[in-house]
């Protein structure tokens, strides 16, 4: 299934509490509890036929720049999220010094 990583809009759909992105089709989300000061991240969800194209990077930008936007702390239970904040430090300072420490330990 091609299609084009730029081409592709990321929305916030509040009401459903979760950042989606839909392609051919297929839709792509990272779901969210908001809480007065943070931003909870439990799950992010790409269809296999969409799998290792920058999608779930893409969604996982749209709401670490939301957070930043407004000031929240960001919680990321979700793997992914997780594993992206380890690789791009740009983000690190969002997330809270422990649970920081917990996502750079050795794996």
């Amino acid at each position: 299934m091609e299609f084009n990583l730029d081409d592709v809009v990321v929305r916030h759909n509040e009401e459903a509490r979760r950042f989606e992105a839909t392609v051919n089709g297929l839709r792509a989300l990272l779901t969210y509890r908001l809480l007065p000061d943070r931003i909870v991240l439990p799950h992010t969800e790409v269809p296999p036929p969409l799998e290792g194209r920058g999608l779930a990077a893409k969604l996982t930008r749209a709401v670490l720049d939301f957070a930043r936007a407004h000031q929240l702390t960001v919680v990321p239970l979700c793997p992914y999220v997780a594993d992206f904040l380890r690789k791009n430090t740009e983000y690190q300072d969002l997330v809270s010094p422990s649970d920081l420490q917990k996502i750079l330990a050795p794996q």
